[in-house]
């Protein structure tokens, strides 16, 4: 096992559902350590950088619309690998598909509304961290 780090954001819906609290305690239960946290409202511009991997994508305008139209929680997520660990705690991106238990399943409401962002790799994981976060944010 490796201790490693990964970006987790609580999105529009789930903050607007005031989940933020339940959604933290499944990180905590599973052995994750919330080791950076801010409430932001992403801009348009913010969120399009962010998601720019998924510029192709038909979603993409749809997603950087959802992205900044509330607050979100963007946080940094700490375990024994973190990044898989947090990607089987969030489930499958459509809640129809995600197993039970999971935040995507219990918590969210569509396919683009499905409560939660985790990074996919360990190299994403660095990158995001990077994009909210200075070192000297995260206290571990």
């Amino acid at each position: 096992m490796s201790i490693q780090r990964t970006l987790s954001i609580i999105k529009p819906d789930a903050v607007a559902r005031n989940l933020i609290g339940s959604i933290n305690s499944r990180f905590e239960q599973a052995g994750l350590r919330i080791i950076a946290m801010k409430r932001i409202q992403l801009t348009k511009e913010q969120a399009k950088k962010f998601y720019d991997v998924h510029k192709e994508r038909a979603f993409f305008d749809s997603l950087c619309d959802y992205m900044s139209s509330g607050p979100v929680v963007i946080q940094v997520l700490a375990g024994d690998n973190a990044v898989l660990k947090n990607r089987e705690i969030m489930g499958a991106t459509n809640p129809a598909n995600a197993e039970i238990g999971t935040i995507r399943r219990d918590f969210g409401e569509s396919i683009e509304h499905n409560a939660v962002h985790g990074s996919d790799s360990p190299e994403s994981a660095e990158m995001e961290i990077r994009f909210f976060f200075s070192e000297t944010d995260i206290i571990d």
